[in-house]
């Protein structure tokens, strides 16, 4: 991994760390090969380096660690979180690119020793609750079983899910886990979260119209809209995030590559402002996930 830019402004750094692993996906594999595809674009001519709300993310703010070498299994996974607490020890918030969903749960075991009290946003079409998948615990279905096992976090608020079964349920339950299924999407959308906040985006979240690069597509999800009002409407501090499941085999005329890149930026440019919100000591909103 490359060191770090000593002419990074005051303030949050933020920082791309590619993860193109999907050893752990259970359907179509592809996703590994989503990072340089989302870095080509973010810096498409086709666009802007600018976020929606008026700021620009620019190589000085999202610094590029470039790509994990690939291991397998459970090497795979300590290498992951190994990178990101470095990152975060060098005083980075890292944006992760997956990869398949497997990766949030090393990056997560990272971050919890940092933020002993956060909370995850998740973005999917699934929970990923799964004890196990397929014989395998540590699958792309299982993530967030082992983080809420392991007490990674406090809170798990899950947006854009629809394809819940009974299993999954129990589960959600049993770790107290805020889930907003589509069918039940209010008008208005309140996120009240208290920080730090991690948020994982699972592109499989977004309805296949708009995200067809996919392994699992799943109608009736959230539109592009739907999804960068959510994350505008974060006030509490975003510590780190990461966008996983993108899949290049499937996709049409790189549609869901350019979605991703407008994500990173979308979601860099927010991290800085709650950042920069929480350092001037404006209060965040109280909890209640959703209305």
């Amino acid at each position: 991994m490359a060191d770090s830019d000593s002419t990074s402004p005051a303030g949050p750094r933020l920082a791309l760390l590619g993860i193109p692993w999907d050893e752990s996906s259970s359907f179509l594999r592809g996703a590994a090969g989503a990072p340089p595809l989302i870095r080509a674009a973010l810096a498409c001519d086709s666009s802007n380096s600018w976020g929606e709300k008026g700021l620009e993310i620019t190589p000085q703010t999202l610094f590029d660690a470039g790509d994990l070498s690939l291991r397998s299994g459970a090497d795979m996974r300590t290498h992951i979180e190994a990178a990101v607490a470095d990152l975060l020890t060098r005083g980075f918030s890292p944006i992760s690119l997956g990869g398949d969903h497997a990766v949030t749960y090393p990056i997560l075991r990272a971050f919890a020793r940092r933020y002993p009290r956060l909370s995850i946003l998740h973005f999917d079409a699934h929970p990923d609750l799964y004890d196990v998948f397929q014989g395998d615990r540590f699958s792309h279905a299982c993530p967030f079983a082992r983080i809420m096992e392991e007490e990674l976090a406090q809170r798990l608020v899950q947006l854009g899910i629809r394809t819940v079964n009974q299993s999954q349920r129990e589960q959600a339950a049993r770790f107290g886990v805020e889930m907003i299924e589509m069918r039940h999407w209010p008008a208005e959308l309140r996120l009240d979260l208290e920080g730090p906040v991690y948020l994982t985006f699972d592109m499989d979240a977004l309805d296949p119209a708009h995200a067809p690069g996919v392994s699992h597509r799943e109608p009736g999800g959230l539109s592009t809209r739907q999804a960068i009002d959510a994350i505008h409407g974060l006030r509490a501090p975003i510590v780190g995030a990461d966008i996983v499941e993108f899949n290049p085999v499937q996709d049409v005329s790189g549609m869901t590559a350019m979605v991703c890149g407008r994500l990173v930026k979308e979601i860099a440019a927010q991290m800085l402002e709650t950042a920069a919100s929480a350092s001037s000591g404006e209060p965040g909103r109280r909890k209640n996930p959703g209305s």
